[in-house]
């Protein structure tokens, strides 16, 4: 699909609810579309994209997907995406549209604003002008421009100040039914006010054998002085789909940022984490796995700017690729001149299990400040043959002592998921795809 294609589908769009909303959101629109004709999709020649080429979503022709074909679930279908947790805030997308129906906001505490895209544009105004298309760059990002310009539903979460939530909010988009040639182009908005604390999860999945279809879903988030947001992806879509996710948060004093990221599905996926250390004594805390089989190519974008003195960093990700499949791991940490007695540390380490997966893996330091610590580093290779004979000598067959000690590379870095039940659920899934087992046995 090309820019043109997608100019007249910006016309229609604009013209059919597109338009609606705060005198300042079409203007927003506009100028994202017209930055996004000029970007274009991009290309290998862009350093960001040297590993991954988007040509199968740019040659395609991926639409907004209709009210009309909006595909009704009712509560059963979603149980087994909701961790058992009925009384966690949860809103559901399905096919990139709301639905309330199977969605549940009603015990939210003092302080804090849950509400879909449409409904904060009609009662939080003042909230989404503050702040929306202000963090995520589409001055320079052909993506997260495209999602500019067509945004019609996403979340958007308030904590107010000093205000912790100790319910997690889930974030929960489906893609159902007859997905094929449907765009998503979801849009979060999530402020944390000053020492403010709260946990976001964000689920991608995909139900009913929904396949062909294209998922750009962009998170801006604000961290107040002395906010903690943990911020915890899933993403699961369809192995015949395709996904490009952005999370993009600017932090003040003091705060933290604290993601994890997790990457199974998709035949053609990528997530970017990006975030801005502005105030002095900010930190980040990243942590990803990505699961690839068969000829899957998922790519793990972070980049972290350090822009005040005594900021920190920890970023450790890791990656299992078995089959064809190619995984891209590409993470930088910028450091200002000004931001002295940085921290900052970074890993990436990547566990290949057939002759025919790769792995391009590119950890960046970019350092002009003269008063740091930083560190970086990456690995690639494949088991380890003295533990397995160890494990072999104790009577455990070579099969299974392979599996144990895949699943134990994929365990150290889930246990950084700071809520139990999805930890526990990765833990079973990564356990059932590597050994066959069920948790526990």
């Amino acid at each position: 699909m090309t820019q043109p294609v997608y100019m007249q589908e910006f016309r229609e769009f604009a013209a059919n609810g597109g338009g609606e909303g705060p005198s300042w959101l079409l203007p927003l629109r506009r100028s994202a579309i017209d930055r996004f004709a000029a970007l274009g999709f991009p290309t290998p020649k862009n350093e960001d994209w040297h590993f991954t080429s988007v040509s199968p979503i740019a040659e395609r022709e991926f639409r907004v997907a209709p009210a009309a074909r909006i595909v009704k679930l009712s509560p059963a279908d979603i149980a087994p995406l909701t961790f058992g947790r009925a009384d966690w805030i949860r809103l559901v997308f399905v096919n990139g549209r709301f639905s309330s129906t199977l969605s549940s906001m009603a015990q939210l505490p003092a302080g804090v604003r849950v509400l879909d895209l449409a409904t904060a544009a009609r009662d939080e105004p003042g909230l989404l002008e503050r702040h929306l298309g202000k963090i995520a760059d589409y001055q320079h990002t052909a993506f997260t421009a495209l999602n500019t310009a067509f945004m019609r539903d996403g979340a958007v979460i308030h904590i107010s100040p000093n205000v912790e939530l100790d319910t997690p909010v889930h974030l929960l988009f489906l893609s159902a039914g007859d997905a094929s040639g449907n765009a998503a182009h979801l849009r979060t908005l999530i402020v944390a006010e000053h020492h403010a604390r709260a946990t976001v999860i964000e689920s991608y999945a995909a139900l009913s054998g929904a396949a062909g279809y294209f998922t750009n879903a962009v998170t801006e988030a604000v961290l107040g002085d002395g906010a903690t947001l943990a911020h915890i992806k899933l993403q699961g879509e369809s192995e015949r789909a395709f996904h490009v996710g952005t999370l993009q948060a600017r932090q003040a004093r003091d705060s933290h940022l604290v993601s994890f990221s997790y990457a199974a599905g998709g035949e053609l996926a990528r997530t970017n984490i990006y975030t801005f250390l502005g105030g002095d004594g900010s930190g980040a805390t990243l942590h990803g796995l990505y699961l690839l089989d068969g000829t899957q190519h998922v790519d793990q974008q972070t980049r972290i700017e350090h822009a005040s003195p005594n900021t920190f960093s920890r970023e450790v990700y890791k990656g299992i690729l078995d089959g064809a499949s190619h995984g891209v791991f590409n993470g930088q940490v910028y450091v200002r001149p000004e931001a002295q007695k940085t921290d900052g540390k970074q890993e990436n380490n990547n566990l290949l299990l057939s002759p025919q997966a790769r792995v391009d893996t590119k950890p960046q330091l970019e350092i002009y400040a003269d008063d740091v610590k930083c560190t970086h580093g990456a690995t690639v290779g494949r088991l380890d043959e003295v533990a397995l004979f160890y494990m072999k000598s104790r009577g455990i067959g070579a099969d299974m002592a392979r599996k144990l000690l895949t699943y134990a590379f994929a365990a150290g870095v889930i246990e950084a998921v700071g809520v139990a039940e999805i930890r526990t659920e990765l833990q079973a899934l990564t356990l059932k795809r590597f050994t066959g087992a069920a948790a526990g046995l």
